[in-house]
């Protein structure tokens, strides 16, 4: 790391004027429910904005010169205005980064793409065949989502991403993920897993292991030079020599990056949607400009940060204590280690943990008395959440 850097960081660190990456959920509606979906998206709220609610907040955007938006869900695309508000982004100087499934990257999708310079495009994949992607985002997915993958490269797409959220059942499959990705022109992404969401579920179970952890630490030194991470991954950096993983190696949330959900909360970090982190509303609250900027919150946040119980650890530098939303939902105290801290201070926090906070509501699972809502395509507005089809 140069000697600029960490200067850099502390920058980073008091806020910025605007946000570096702003992550835009447009809907809960989602035609997958995945295991570890970090919004537990399923279906729609009826109070999601408008599509002039949307324009709104895309013009604050570009007032405060926010250079691209990161949109998602849910399954953004299912949408009736979604390419509409696309193009009102693009037109007004905001480049847009959506994620999808692939479940409407169509041949004709994929063309129009193609004709854009200021649309990125992410296909999820949570596994690099179909019995590991399926088993954690639902039968069918990953054919659906490497149709996409064949539809942009047809169609002459550059450089779209495949993202991948790292999990021990796929962690092995990294090379082939690689190999995926370099077959259909695109670049591979990986995330962390966390205990956000329905993946608070499920977060003992498909967390890789402490042996994988070091394995993936080793992948990416080796052969992650080209490898986009998010920034996801700094707890790992206790592993080895500082700077040796590409990244800022901190927690932005609230002070480079935050999340705007579907209703128009914003939360200080795309991993940590609950009332803990919930800075204010776009539509009462003075927009969007004035809740980065003025939220008691994010003021909090951009404080100087103590150590805490990570004080005295010499890798702190490195990792800066680890994830924020990692700790809060496995019920560790903010000051303290990440839970999968690779020092192995995390595991013997986690011992003494006194419980879970429980994570926002599930957008997918509710009923109404008499068993399932027969659901069927609109499109209006639904009149009560969970009445109707995402698509």
């Amino acid at each position: 790391m140069t000697a600029a850097a960490p200067r850099l960081v502390e920058h980073f660190e008091r806020g910025l004027d605007a946000p570096i990456c702003l992550t835009w959920e447009l809907t809960y509606a989602c035609n997958l429910s995945c295991v570890h979906c970090l919004s537990s998206s399923g279906k729609r709220d009826p109070h999601e904005l408008s599509t002039g609610q949307c324009k709104a907040i895309i013009d604050e955007l570009e007032r405060m010169q926010v250079f691209y938006v990161n949109i998602g869900g849910g399954e953004p695309t299912v949408r009736q205005d979604f390419w509409e508000l696309v193009d009102y982004a693009t037109e007004h100087r905001v480049g847009v980064k959506f994620s999808t499934n692939g479940v409407r990257i169509t041949s004709e999708v994929a063309a129009r793409l193609a004709a854009s310079d200021y649309v990125d495009v992410q296909v999820s994949l949570d596994g690099a065949t179909a019995e590991v992607n399926d088993a954690v985002r639902g039968a069918g997915s990953y054919a659906m989502a490497v149709r996409a993958l064949e539809n942009l490269a047809a169609a002459g797409f550059r450089n779209a991403k495949i993202s991948v959220v790292v999990t021990r059942h796929n962690v092995g499959q990294l090379d082939e993920f690689a190999a995926l990705a370099s077959r259909y022109g695109a670049t591979l992404r990986i995330t962390r897993l966390r205990p956000s969401g329905r993946g608070a579920d499920v977060w003992d179970e498909l967390r890789p292991t402490a042996e994988q952890q070091i394995a993936l630490y080793d992948w990416l030194v080796a052969k992650g030079e080209r490898v986009l991470t998010g920034d996801s991954f700094f707890h790992l950096s206790g592993l080895g020599e500082p700077g040796a993983l590409a990244g800022l190696n901190m927690c932005g949330a609230g002070r480079v990056v935050c999340l705007i959900d579907p209703v128009g909360d914003v939360y200080a970090c795309p991993f940590a949607i609950h009332d803990r982190f919930l800075a204010g509303n776009v539509l009462s609250d003075g927009g969007f400009e004035n809740v980065w900027k003025n939220a008691p919150l994010f003021r909090e946040l951009r404080e100087p940060q103590s150590a805490g119980a990570c004080a005295g650890c010499e890798h702190y530098a490195g990792c800066r204590g680890g994830c924020m939303a990692a700790k809060f939902f496995t019920g560790l105290p903010l000051s303290g280690p990440d839970p999968e801290c690779v020092q192995g201070h995390g595991a013997a926090a986690l011992a003494r943990a006194p419980g879970k906070p429980r994570p926002s509501s599930d957008h997918s699972r509710a009923s109404r008395a008499g068993g399932p809502v027969a659901l069927t395509l609109s499109r209006r507005p639904p009149l009560r959440r969970c009445d109707e089809s995402p698509i």
